[in-house]
């Protein structure tokens, strides 16, 4: 997963504006009490913080993926 594909899946989520605020606030045990910019920032997969934000915000299974985007023409 690149880290674009994670703020794709962050702001579909949680919506542009809270996505960001979460990302700097929310304490993430399973990454080492790290929020998830800390644990991006110190080389964490941003699939790993993907898979630990869903956990602790109890994103549910089907919604894990993000939403389907039609392809270009």
């Amino acid at each position: 997963m690149r880290l674009s594909e994670f703020w794709r899946l962050m702001d579909d989520e949680f919506g542009a504006g809270y996505s960001r605020v979460l990302a700097g606030n929310l304490v993430l045990a399973d990454l080492g009490g790290r929020t998830p910019l800390e644990a991006l920032g110190g080389g964490e997969s941003p699939k790993a913080v993907w898979a630990a934000v869903c956990l602790k915000q109890d994103v549910p299974p089907e919604r894990r993926l993000g939403r389907d985007i039609p392809p270009k023409p």
